[in-house]
């Protein structure tokens, strides 16, 4: 019986691990008062590195450290702006967040007495923080990230993915680069609570992980 205890806890370890650390490469959007309507339009790179704490096959919490490039330009929509002013604007951004990963399937290396799956969609949700550096006021705020992605192990150990997110921030200052001119922080004097009349981006994003970190490793010694 010990002996049987002993095999069962080996094989975990050596396929059950409790993180996934890797990096992330796609492209940023932005969604204000330089781009109400169009996703993907003015399109920049970005990339980062994630970190997954795996509680168990259908559930995850996720880390990210992602920079993106995003742009925006009134000129490219018929909105009538106080005055007939024209803006556009690029800057960088740099997202810090933690969101809870639900698996449709029941993801792994196919443990058979598990049920589980190497390809799995999902949902994702949760909290974040956004910081746009200079060119005009660096602007440091809070982001409610919600998306959905899919995931595919590959091998036991390697795990690849892409993820689209929308980051609702609460600011309406992500896309303010200039002190001049046309003002896209509440062009129209509009004044709004919560996620209204803020800004947001989007990440898409192809992932590739590693797992680390065995459940049972105690079990080898």
């Amino acid at each position: 019986m010990i002996a049987l205890l002993f095999l069962f806890c080996t094989a975990e370890a050596q396929e059950t691990y409790k993180w996934e650390w890797g990096g992330a490469l796609g492209g940023s959007f932005y969604m204000g008062d330089a781009n109400a309507t169009t996703p993907y339009r003015h399109t920049g790179l970005a990339g980062g590195v994630i970190a997954r704490y795996l509680i168990n096959p259908h559930t995850a919490l996720k880390g990210n450290l992602v920079a993106g490039r995003i742009a925006g330009d009134t000129g490219d929509f018929k909105n009538a702006y106080p005055n007939g002013e024209y803006a556009s604007f690029k800057r960088t951004i740099f997202d810090l967040g933690v969101q809870f990963e639900y698996n449709f399937f029941a993801y792994g290396a196919e443990h058979t007495y598990r049920n589980e799956a190497r390809l799995t969609p999902y949902i994702t949700g949760g909290i974040g923080a956004t910081l746009a550096p200079r060119p005009a006021k660096t602007d440091l705020t809070m982001n409610i990230p919600i998306g959905i992605g899919v995931k595919y192990k590959v091998a036991p150990r390697i795990n690849i993915g892409c993820e689209f997110t929308m980051r609702f921030s609460l600011s309406d200052r992500l896309d303010v680069v200039r002190t001049d001119g046309l003002q896209l922080e509440n062009p129209y004097l509009i004044k709004g609570k919560g996620l209204k009349n803020k800004d947001s981006y989007s990440f898409t994003l192809f992932f590739l992980t590693y797992d680390l970190f065995p459940v049972c490793k105690e079990c080898n010694n």
